[in-house]
């Protein structure tokens, strides 16, 4: 099988239920303020941020590890329906946002080809989202590769900032 033919149910997704209503749980996601707070695995951090959330818009990250190494990510947007979903591609960096081919930093990623990562956010009823995220690489790569232990623990820090939110609600 071509990494072209994979379908949907090979694709890594990770789902969390939030306790929060979709526009907050959305406004957590989409705003750099948060997501510097919730960008990379457990133990790092995100000293930048830089998003023009918009369809055809690009948005450059940059995760620290605990030792002070620096890994970018950049992107673009390609399908954004506010509060519902969002589509966007994403790759290596540099601080400048030009791509980096993974293996130039030491990191084992295989994306499927024309893949894109999807975010859902769906309105759960009482005050609850269920996020979904449908990344751009199988499932098997991204248990080999340590991507969806990586996915769950960013989710796990964005549930943080989202409680965060609610409570201050």
């Amino acid at each position: 099988m071509t990494k072209s033919a994979v379908n949907e149910t090979e694709r890594m997704v990770v789902t969390r239920v939030f306790d929060a209503p979709r526009e907050l749980v959305w406004k957590a996601w989409t705003d750099p303020q948060y997501v510097m707070q919730w960008w990379g695995p457990k133990g790092f951090t995100s000293p930048f941020c830089q998003i023009d959330f918009r369809v055809g818009g690009k948005f450059l990250y940059c995760m620290r590890t605990p030792d002070g190494q620096e890994f970018w990510n950049a992107g673009e947007y390609h399908e954004i329906v506010l509060h519902e979903k969002i589509v966007s591609s994403m790759y290596f960096a540099d601080s400048k946002g030009n791509r980096v081919e993974p293996a130039q930093l030491g990191i084992e990623h295989e994306a499927i080809e024309g893949a894109y990562d999807v975010t859902l956010f769906e309105d759960l009823g009482n005050g609850r989202t269920k996020l979904t995220f449908i990344g751009n690489e199988t499932m098997q790569n991204a248990i080999e590769t340590g991507q969806l232990e990586g996915t769950k623990q960013v989710l796990d820090k964005f549930a943080a900032v989202v409680e965060g939110l609610a409570a201050a609600k």
